[in-house]
């Protein structure tokens, strides 16, 4: 009998050596991304690392100063039916003074074929949106869930969150995870999310790519990037000694203490040479590991790996 590999998933995005520059800012840097069809994609990454930019190019709301992006093997920024295939869901979305409620949803199944007016409404309902209010008066949280319905309404094979949960309380955002978990069961579809609650968003991840400086610094599952790094803690002396030679992603100290996330996988001999040492070892959380990616190294420690010209000029780079 002969074991054939199963076909890989058609891609959603693919994007080659994609480069995008503000005048003499490089917002991204030679991005190279495959992301197949029907995964939940967590788009990580510190402030001005380059996560608006990139999506804005996926939704076809801008175009690469270099490299290509297709999505769903089309250019999203001339083929109109790839755009409307996608659902952008900015985190400073605009309407117009006088909308309300009803307006924004009379005028969204414009842009989306797929649009279900019956999910629009339980989701309205779930987030007790008001439909008397000018949408310029909603809160911060009112206007995020009200994205959080277009998104989800839209039925786009594409669907793009850009800081969803900004301003809702813990109540709403476990309304709005427990609805995508619903809607993704009903009508797979493709789902990238921008967020800085990696621990909360954690358990609905398939994918995740952390940006730092524009460029992509980790692409992965969720399950290799929990085992990609570690975390050595003890006396300073001891744990500079255990983390010599190693790609030491952030370091802390405090008086004699030091605390060191290091790049690699956690084994039983790295655990029991540091207990031998008086250190302890643990799993780095995909948080950790995020904030690790361009944390500024304590200057002088051992094995920490230098900060890049990017991600020093990463500042004041549009997110």
């Amino acid at each position: 009998m002969t074991c054939q590999t199963p076909p890989a998933a058609p891609l959603a995005v693919r994007l080659r050596g994609v480069g995008r520059r503000f005048r003499r800012t490089a917002a991204l840097s030679d991005v190279t991304l495959d992301l197949p069809e029907g995964v939940v994609c967590g788009l990580l990454g510190r402030n001005g690392a380059g996560k608006t930019t990139l999506m804005s190019l996926l939704a076809g709301h801008d175009r690469p100063s270099t490299g290509s992006v297709e999505v769903f093997g089309a250019d999203p920024f001339a083929h109109a039916p790839t755009t409307s295939a996608v659902s952008f869901v900015r985190d400073d979305q605009r309407y117009p003074d006088d909308f309300r409620l009803r307006h924004v949803l009379a005028v969204a199944p414009r842009f989306h074929a797929a649009w279900s007016a019956e999910r629009a409404a339980e989701l309205v309902d779930a987030f007790r949106l008001p439909s008397r209010t000018d949408v310029k008066k909603y809160s911060r949280g009112q206007l995020s869930a009200l994205g959080i319905v277009l998104g989800l309404a839209s039925r786009a094979p594409l669907t793009v969150f850009d800081e969803p949960y900004l301003g809702l309380d813990a109540g709403a955002r476990q309304v709005f995870y427990r609805q995508l978990v619903t809607d993704l069961a009903e009508h797979p579809r493709t789902v990238v999310v921008s967020t800085h609650l990696v621990d909360e968003t954690e358990a609905l991840l398939d994918r995740v790519v952390v940006l730092e400086g524009g460029r992509v610094v980790r692409d992965s599952t969720v399950d290799e990037a929990r085992a990609a790094a570690y975390t050595v803690s003890g006396p300073a002396a001891a744990v500079d000694a255990l983390t010599a030679g190693l790609r030491v992603l952030a370091s802390h100290r405090l008086g004699g203490l030091r605390s060191a996330t290091v790049e690699g996988e956690l084994t039983d001999e790295v655990d029991a040479a540091a207990r031998r040492a008086g250190a302890h070892t643990g799993a780095a959380s995909l948080q950790e590991l995020v904030l690790a990616h361009g944390a500024e190294p304590e200057v002088g420690a051992p094995g920490a790996a230098p900060t890049s010209t990017a991600a020093r000029a990463s500042e004041g780079v549009p997110a």
